[in-house]
């Protein structure tokens, strides 16, 4: 069966090239009305792309914002399992377009790599699975197993309402497991099984002083600073070590097993210096910088602002001063219980003469774990280190995929992670870019893995 399948993408590997150039072609921003058509033409080519490779049933779904594309396959039988695919169509906005070598909404190959908003997240990885559906249903007439998809429109906002859909047709996207391909590699050609995400949730802290900016001579002295109230605030919050000083932050941490030490160790580590420009590295004590990043919650300070900001001099108080924060969460942690540490935490050390707001993030997402030596991911990997000619990695990522905890909460079913994108790739800036060894060998593990799960 596979190599049937593997040698029908190879002969028309053109051809499904083309597919996904106009596919990329779409620029479906979901963050701009502008492109509130061409959302509505990217959801028709998935319809029209779904119905041509023989779903037994394909609608747009209309979710109060943009479409969902559903379809669903069920000629494999009753006794044959049942996967739920998920993916999204819409793409980041592609400023600034001036840093672009080409054409964002005009795929190009350069270099092996095929340039084009949405390429690697992930518009490329969605087309992929399609095209193995297609590549089985041209050679076997048939998939090797049931096959539920649920494609929308709106990840890069939020998915914002995409939970309700889920919650209200819960029967609809029932299935034994789930797979999901918008996440990547350690490294190209380094085939990756992502066996854990963390979670997400964050707080906006506003410091108000007097109701408007005060000359620093006239009242230095007097008037409590907000920008200094808030720098007290937040140094409080973690310490040299880059441990959270925040009272139970840790208390409900899943611990790193001896197991999962040993699986991240063996990943090889990112060249910190190289990508990011930094001397050394800082990670909370007592563990590697892989570790901090894979399986240790964060608190980092996204944003702080207050006070004059132009060129030269301006002395003053000012009256307002605020700083956004965010927390990666790893399993064990529950976003709103954090949110309250964070909140009691800020209201005990505050200082007096400022009032203090806490506005709570309303987008949180819980941490994603599954076994390493589940079943499906053992098969997974086994699939990646057929097509890729080597041993597949395990790692749990620092990023956070809403999503996947929503079909987990809802659905209480495994989630295999098989993503294809690389750190080359730039998701979300300009030159983004997805590999075509990528393309060819996560094809050909798809094959591979649905061929092993069936």
């Amino acid at each position: 069966m596979s190599e049937k399948t593997l040698q029908y993408l190879t002969e028309n590997r053109e051809q499904l090239l083309n597919k996904l150039n106009a596919f990329l072609s779409i620029p479906s921003v979901s963050t701009d009305s502008v492109h509130k058509e061409d959302i509505s033409k990217a959801a028709g080519f998935l319809e029209s792309y779904l119905n041509d490779i023989g779903f037994d049933k394909v609608e747009r779904q209309e979710t109060g914002g943009h479409p969902l594309v559903y379809a669903e396959y069920s000629q494999a039988g009753p006794d044959a399992p049942t996967v739920l695919f998920y993916g999204h169509y819409d793409v980041q906005p592609v400023d600034p377009i001036d840093q672009w070598k080409s054409d964002p909404f005009q795929p190009e190959i350069r270099d092996g790599r095929l340039y084009a908003r949405g390429s690697s997240d992930d518009k490329g990885q969605v087309f992929m699975h399609l095209a193995v559906f297609e590549a089985f249903m041209k050679t076997d007439g048939k998939l090797p197993l049931n096959v539920k998809v649920c494609i929308e429109g709106e990840e890069e906002i939020g998915s914002e309402n995409l939970y309700k859909i889920l919650q209200e047709k819960k029967e609809q996207f029932a299935a034994d497991f789930a797979v999901i391909s918008d996440s990547g590699m350690v490294a190209e050609n380094q085939p990756t099984i992502l066996y854990g995400l963390k979670g997400f949730t964050g707080i906006e802290i506003n410091v108000t002083g007097p109701d408007h900016d005060l000359h620093s001579g006239m009242y230095g002295g007097a008037i409590r600073n907000p920008v200094m109230a808030l720098t007290h605030i937040l140094s409080s919050m973690k310490n040299e070590d880059e441990v959270v000083t925040v009272d139970g932050f840790y208390d409900d941490v899943e611990p790193l097993t001896d197991h999962e030490r040993e699986l991240i160790r063996q990943v090889e580590g990112e060249d910190y210096r190289k990508s990011t420009g930094v001397t050394e590295t800082a990670s909370e004590k007592g563990y590697s910088a892989k570790e901090h990043t894979m399986g240790r919650p964060t608190f980092e300070i996204n944003g702080m602002y207050g006070g004059y900001q132009g060129e030269g001099t301006k002395t003053i108080i000012p009256s307002t001063a605020t700083a956004k924060i965010t927390c990666r969460l790893v399993p064990g942690q529950d976003p709103e219980h954090i949110q309250q540490l964070l909140e009691k935490h800020i209201r005990n050390v505050a200082p007096s003469g400022v009032t203090v707001d806490v506005k709570k993030e309303k987008l949180s997402a819980k941490a994603y774990k599954v076994e390493p030596d589940h079943p499906l991911i053992k098969k997974a990997a086994a699939s990646y280190t057929k097509a890729f000619g080597k041993e597949t990695v395990y790692v749990r990522m620092g990023g956070s995929i809403p999503v996947v905890e929503w079909i987990e909460d809802l659905y209480q079913i495994p989630i295999v992670l098989l993503g294809f994108g690389t750190p080359d790739d730039r998701l979300h800036s300009p030159n983004e870019s997805f590999p075509l060894d990528s393309f060819d060998k996560g094809m050909e593990t798809l094959v591979h893995y649905w061929s092993k799960v069936n």
